[in-house]
């Protein structure tokens, strides 16, 4: 295996780790809304001033796409991650509209090694999305599966 970065042995409860920026397009909007969730205020500028969203919105699932793009950019491809069992929670916190720039963080809250894998460790981390005035935009925690250093 190529070395990566990140080893279970690099996580530390407290840490916190950037994941880098995203800005949002309306094309990109509305292109996830037509083929995954075609709901009028993904799909339309003037339908989504009209809820309560206040403008063209991305849909809450194509969020959780662009967090885990920033957290794979960020983290996961130069790391050792064996992928994770699950999501524990995942919190829409505030609409994200087209031209919002997300800024993205993950802090580990546990880690663990594991009792059936000797040689996997286990990362608890809860992540955010915030927007360009800071506000966080998405919450989420889980637990991934990362190798020890040595065991690839």
């Amino acid at each position: 295996m190529t070395h990566k970065r990140w080893a279970y042995e690099d996580f530390a409860e407290g840490m916190s780790i950037d994941l880098g920026t995203k800005k949002v397009l309306a094309e990109e909007i509305i292109e996830f809304a037509l083929e995954f969730d075609p709901q009028p205020m993904h799909l339309d500028e003037a339908a989504g001033k009209a809820s309560i969203l206040g403008g063209l919105a991305a849909s809450g699932w194509h969020t959780c796409c662009m967090f885990m793009r920033l957290l794979c950019d960020g983290l996961l491809l130069d790391s050792m991650s064996q992928g994770a069992p699950g999501v524990d929670y995942v919190r829409w916190k505030k609409p994200v509209l087209a031209g919002d720039t997300l800024m993205g963080r993950s802090t580990v809250t546990a880690t663990r090694e594991s009792a059936k894998r000797p040689t996997i460790g286990l990362v608890t981390c809860r992540h955010e999305l915030r927007n360009q005035h800071g506000e966080v935009v998405l919450e989420l925690e889980n637990t991934a599966m990362f190798l020890k250093r040595g065991a690839a």
